[in-house]
């Protein structure tokens, strides 16, 4: 081949060299930093700090400490994405739910999310079903994920402190998600009739109460 028919080594390079791949994203280290959840720093929702309410009706409704971890971007207004240090992570919000022995809080559905409970220590057990008539139980890094419309609870059976780590994701995260059936909202009522009508105005719902 004549010189002049030649490619030059730059033409050749060009032509059989693969393009580079995008530099990844490289945050600064402040950003980094806002986005860190020290469990011993976390701290229970408001609600739970409220001592007109008694402890009895509050573990009816929550682990007995719901310790927010991941909120939601713009979901200020809800309990956990307001207590929650960490905000925004494509729509999914991450509790923990630390409950003593026997305790843990009473049926209920979510009607748009998806609930999803990683066992992080102890022994759970979670019923489902209108009267919680079906149960399983589940020991450390064991997993549930619960669909909407699932009515569900659960409680610790270890001899010892218990920790889920849950996740929500789907649907709107709000109070207007989650509905009781009538045997969660009358032992509700029955601790408390008072907080029962506060968790109806914050937009729960539930069936009607036995007359």
């Amino acid at each position: 081949m004549p010189p002049s028919a030649a490619p030059s080594s730059a033409t050749a390079s060009s032509a059989t060299a693969p393009s580079a791949a995008p530099s990844p994203a490289r945050p600064a280290a402040a950003p980094m930093e806002q986005r860190v959840a020290r469990f011993d720093a976390l701290t229970p929702l408001p609600i739970q700090k409220d001592a007109s309410i008694p402890l009895a009706a509050l573990d009816l409704v929550y682990a007995r400490k719901l310790l927010p971890v991941l909120g939601r971007d713009g979901g200020g207004d809800t309990p956990i994405t307001s207590s929650a240090p960490i905000r925004g992570a494509a729509g999914i919000t991450m509790t923990y739910a630390v409950c003593p022995p026997g305790q843990g809080p009473g049926l209920h559905a979510h009607k748009a999310t998806y609930e999803t409970f990683v066992v992080m220590q102890g022994d759970f057990e979670f019923t489902w079903g209108e009267a919680g008539e079906h149960a399983m139980r589940l020991t450390r890094l064991d997993v549930l994920s619960v669909p909407p419309g699932v009515t569900r609870a659960f409680r610790n059976v270890g001899a010892g402190e218990g920790i889920l780590l849950v996740v929500i994701s789907g649907g709107e995260h709000n109070m207007q998600d989650i509905h009781m059936p009538a045997v969660a909202a009358q032992a509700i009522h029955a601790a408390s009739p008072a907080f029962l009508q506060r968790l109806a105005d914050s937009g729960i719902t539930h069936d009607p109460l036995p007359a």
